[in-house]
């Protein structure tokens, strides 16, 4: 299980079966909400990329511009674009409140929007992959990065190191247990 939250939206975006992708892959990695930044998502046409329904099940959020973007306190917006300065994912140690925004399927993140995002990260890659795969691959690696798994074998077609079971302590009260069990004391007056 990954501790925090994250939401995924995409600013610009025209294709509604990208669109349609992105919420269900959202959906399928556990996403918090989804958003979308000055576009329009006819859900109708979405639902034949996400037939998990994810706007039905998640927080939906369309936001007419990059003005009235709202985030909840906290919550980082990262930004997913290929740019010089943008850190390479593999190397991006995701925050446990975030929100990542993708651009437009044949252009960028506007300089307003990645002005204003706390991170921006890219894929290495050789040229732009379809922005469906990129949210993907972006949820996957804050499951690596976040989750708790096994690790992995030290040589192909090895068996994974199991996970240790959790270990938990005490209980830790504020105050003493007796002091709940046990009668109040009873005060006897001095008498001279």
């Amino acid at each position: 299980m990954v501790r925090g939250y994250f939401g995924v939206g995409v600013e610009r975006i025209s294709k509604a079966l990208n669109m349609g992708s992105i919420f269900r892959t959202a959906h399928a990695f556990g996403a918090s909400f989804v958003f979308t930044v000055a576009a329009v998502y006819p859900e109708q046409e979405g639902r034949l990329a996400d037939t998990s329904n994810a706007p039905a099940s998640l927080p939906f959020y369309s936001f007419p511009d990059l003005g009235s973007l709202m985030l909840p306190k906290g919550c980082s917006l990262v930004g997913v674009e290929l740019t010089e300065d943008a850190v390479e994912l593999p190397s991006f140690r995701h925050p446990r409140q975030a929100a990542y925004i993708l651009g437009p399927e044949r252009g960028s993140l506007s300089p307003a929007t990645i002005e204003r995002c706390e991170y921006v990260i890219k894929i290495p890659t050789h040229f732009c992959v379809n922005v469906g795969i990129a949210a993907a691959i972006v949820m996957y690696d804050r499951l690596l990065n976040l989750g708790k798994f096994a690790e992995r074998p030290g040589i192909p077609g090895g068996q994974a190191t199991p996970r240790p079971a959790p270990v938990f302590g005490p209980p830790r009260f504020r105050r003493k247990v007796d002091l709940f069990l046990a009668p109040p004391p009873v005060r006897v007056p001095d008498i001279d």
